[in-house]
């Protein structure tokens, strides 16, 4: 009945868990090691690894799974016993580590049996994830360690929470309903009876945590000691109860002996599997088994016999137990090896035991003129838990800080209108600087931005027959809009009024500013993933065009999008083959047109494509972790041009990357790198944009720029001026050389361009500084006397010779010799390629 009454209410979808416990190798060590030390050390897996001794025993998960995992997912771990727990997750930008004793997991529980670990880092980013505890259990007893994404959280408590609260109002039922009836006058199988039911209510709420909404500390080592001890109680009062309730004389004395001896020997195992400081936990644990499946066999055999022997009270047994027996033998299975983990078998004990309450409720009940009550009030709880379940359904399907529908929602409106065939279009709508907002305004400020945004929204849909309105992430908006083309056009009006407008907060305002892509049903995809990926793509280019406008999706994105993915994936192969180059661009003295320098930049020679700049691949890259390796071969490559030309290249400029200098050995790392190749340190110039000093790794940005520039390194900041605090940077870090951006130059020589007075301030700026000004993109000669007359200091571009693979010299360098040459020789020189 229990299984048909969850058959009747609707579960949300749950994203499929990754599980990470079968490939886990681990290692001891003898205490709480650093985080380098815990991911430097030595594992082993499979038979060989170990899975207890040494004061901490450190699992190392597969962190090659993670990849599609979005930020705050969740890694659950099956409850066992420990001292304390850690979880490392390392990525570029450093480690994370979360460390909890057994008696602080109050809010780190999860229902079904786990501990819930967040983890803010996307999976792609994760590098290694390490899971340690000190004083385990052996491995060996551990069921599980799964992540899953955020999402996949409420669908699972929703499973969990739905069963148990069935559960425990069933068994709460059989046991007032059996400690009411014969009052003062109970038998002894009656009494047994609501002993297991009792010691399994218990049992059931703690196991699953769903105790904890009580006892918020009820978690962890402490539930897991409690369970064998309650495990140990229901063998005992299981069996008891059965050899009470079977009419005397139909069963021999010596297999009754025989049962109630295994229960004793079930009661005092499951108190010695809870004494695991002083006793081996994996011999107890499998006594414990033993006893269980002795005690099966044991009843069945006392089954078989009282069957043959006319019994009729052994039938309402075998209707109420078989179950109850069936799931505990798959558990017994499961833990001893034989069957795989599954959830399925943990909540169909559960719904074992809750079936098994209620049937022998009324089998044992000998006024069967009540049961016409008795069945009403059954009735009437289940209408109650139906009534709960779907509260706890419409709780899953809102989101808790919008009131608006969540993901769950979303999806099953997506799928009502797909299996229907109504033509609608999907809007997806990213809040922009939602992270500048959770910085300025603080948390509180964020959360304020995203209720103005979902009420404008809400509004705006609300006008608009059929259409839905969802949040389906952090800070991303959906919407489902029936109907045809020309709704869809009002829609995306609608939405773009709402662009710039005002919002406020804390006497604060600030202007409301959205990226929205769209996609249309069936026009673009038949399939709700496909289209929520064409929307994505239309809202990945509004992004990439500047923020704050609507992209419809087109065809094309997806074409560009696979050509970035082919490029990601033709990386690797392309690093080992060395199509990756880099060309140098000359730095000259604006004063006496002198080479000082080159700037290294890389290109990519694909076998396909030819010879490609940055632009075209640089981004998708940079997002993947081949990204690193690129950048750390781009400075190999400059090092060994140094050490082999460095008389003629002179100072060699090397854009660097946020990821190349965060954490906390970035800086010593390129230092060891110039005395691995012999490279005096003034030789290198590290070149960063503003963009790199605004990276969440700032702080430790900065002190490795401090620590390279310290040890005789140019600093120079690129891109200058185009960013938002360029005064702030330079007051940050030890700057060494300013570039004007190339738009800046390029302007310069319109009479309307406006661009003048700006790179006459940067020049004045510079120099107030005492900081080397570099012009980038210099074109004309005209461009070059002007900044000359400025006061600029340093020039690249066109002028003075492209990007070549091979050193070149300019065209004042050629200049310069062909004057010495009679005039006929001269125009041959300068016509020479550059």
């Amino acid at each position: 009945m229990l299984l048909f009454v969850l058959s009747l209410v609707p579960q949300p979808a749950s994203a499929v868990g990754i599980d990470l416990r079968q490939a886990a190798c681990t290692t001891t060590l003898a205490d709480l090691a650093t985080n380098a030390a815990v991911a430097a050390a030595s594992y082993r897996c499979g038979t060989d690894a170990p899975s207890d001794g040494g004061d901490w025993l450190w699992l190392r998960l597969d962190a090659s799974r993670l990849h599609n995992l979005p930020p705050d997912w969740k890694l659950l771990v099956d409850q066992t016993r420990f001292d304390r727990i850690a979880v490392v997750v390392t990525s570029a930008s450093g480690a994370v580590r979360q460390t909890s004793m057994h008696s602080e997991l109050k809010d780190h529980w999860a229902p079904g049996g786990l501990l819930r670990f967040t983890i803010e880092t996307p999976g792609r980013d994760v590098h290694g994830l390490y899971l340690g505890f000190r004083h385990p259990d052996d491995l060996s007893l551990m069921r599980k360690i799964v992540a899953t994404p955020n999402s996949a959280t409420p669908a699972e408590e929703v499973t969990w929470l739905l069963l148990m609260g069935v559960f425990a109002g069933t068994l709460l039922s059989a046991l007032l309903y059996n400690a009411v009836i014969h009052t003062g006058q109970r038998h002894a199988f009656q009494r047994w009876y609501l002993l297991w039911v009792a010691v399994a209510l218990a049992y059931g709420l703690t196991w699953t945590n769903v105790a904890a909404f009580v006892v918020p500390g009820l978690v962890g080592p402490l539930v897991v000691r409690l369970d064998f001890v309650l495990v140990g109680l229901m063998v005992a009062a299981g069996n008891m109860f059965f050899f009470a309730v079977i009419e005397v004389g139909i069963l021999p004395r010596p297999l009754v002996t025989a049962g109630r001896l295994l229960s004793s020997a079930g009661a005092v195992l499951g108190l010695m599997a809870a004494a695991d400081r002083w006793l081996p936990v994996v011999l107890t644990d499998r006594l414990l088994n033993y006893v269980i499946a002795a005690t099966a066999v044991i009843i069945a055999v006392s089954c078989w016999i009282a069957i043959r022997r006319g019994s009729r009270v052994v039938w309402f047994y075998m209707i109420g137990w078989g179950p109850v027996i069936c799931v505990f033998l798959a558990r017994l299975a499961r833990n001893l090896g034989f069957l795989p983990q599954s959830d399925a078998v943990d909540m169909a004990t559960f719904a074992a035991l809750a079936f098994e309450a209620l049937i022998l409720s009324l089998a044992i009940a000998d006024r069967f003129h009540l049961m016409r009550g008795d069945l009403e009030r059954a009735h009437r709880r289940r209408e109650i838990a139906i009534t709960e379940a779907e509260t706890l359904r419409i709780a899953a399907e809102t989101d808790f800080l919008t009131g608006l529908g969540n993901r769950a929602a979303f999806q099953a409106n997506a799928h009502e209108f797909v299996s229907s065939g109504t033509p609608f279009s999907l809007f997806l709508i990213d809040v922009d600087f939602l992270k500048a907002a959770n910085d300025h305004l603080g948390h509180a400020g964020g959360d304020a931005l995203l209720r103005c945004v979902a009420s404008a929204l809400s509004i705006t849909v609300g006008r608009i027959h059929g259409s839905h309105v969802a949040r389906v992430g952090g800070d991303e908006f959906a919407i489902l809009c029936p109907g045809d083309l020309s709704l869809e056009r009002a829609l995306a009006n609608a939405i773009g009024a709402l662009q710039g407008q005002t919002w406020h907060h804390a006497d604060q305002s600030c202007a409301i500013s959205l990226s929205v892509g769209s996609a249309r049903f069936p026009d673009d995809s038949k399939a709700v993933d496909m289209l929520f990926q064409n929307a994505d793509l239309g809202l990945y280019t509004a992004k990439r065009l500047g923020r704050a406008r609507y992209c419809r999706y087109d065809p094309l994105h997806r074409a560009l999008r696979d050509l970035q993915t082919g490029y990601a994936l033709d990386a690797e192969a392309a690093l080992e083959r060395g199509e990756f180059r880099l060309y140098m661009q000359p730095i000259v003295s604006l004063t006496t047109e002198a080479v000082c320098g080159h700037e290294a930049l890389l290109r990519w020679n694909h076998p396909e494509h030819g010879l490609m700049t940055p632009d075209r691949f640089a981004d998708v890259l940079v997002a993947e972790r081949i990204g690193l390796r690129i950048q750390e071969h781009v400075l190999e490559l400059a090092l060994r041009q140094l050490r082999d030309h460095g008389d003629q290249i002179g100072v060699l400029s090397v854009n660097f990357t946020s990821a190349q200098l965060a954490g906390p050995r970035a800086g010593k790392r390129v230092l060891d790198r110039l005395a691995h190749y012999g490279v005096s340190a003034a030789s290198l110039c590290v070149e960063v944009t503003e963009g790199v000093m605004l990276d969440r790794a700032a702080d430790s940005i900065i002190a490795n720029l401090q620590m390279l520039h310290d040890a005789g390194v140019c600093i120079a900041l690129d891109d200058f001026g185009t960013g938002y605090a360029s005064l702030v940077h330079l007051r940050r870090v030890s700057v060494d050389r300013i570039k004007i951006d190339h738009s800046f130059v390029s302007g310069m020589d319109q009479p309307d361009g406006g661009t003048m007075a700006i790179v006459t301030a940067i020049i004045g700026l510079g120099r107030g500084l005492g900081k080397e000004v570099v012009a980038e993109g210099i074109e004309t000669e005209a461009q070059a006397l002007c900044l000359r007359q400025l006061g600029c200091q340093l020039g690249q571009g066109f002028l003075y010779g492209r990007p070549a693979a091979q050193l070149r010299e300019t065209v004042p360098q050629m200049a310069h010799k062909a004057a010495g040459l009679p005039t006929e020789y001269q125009a041959l020189v300068l016509a020479l390629p550059r």
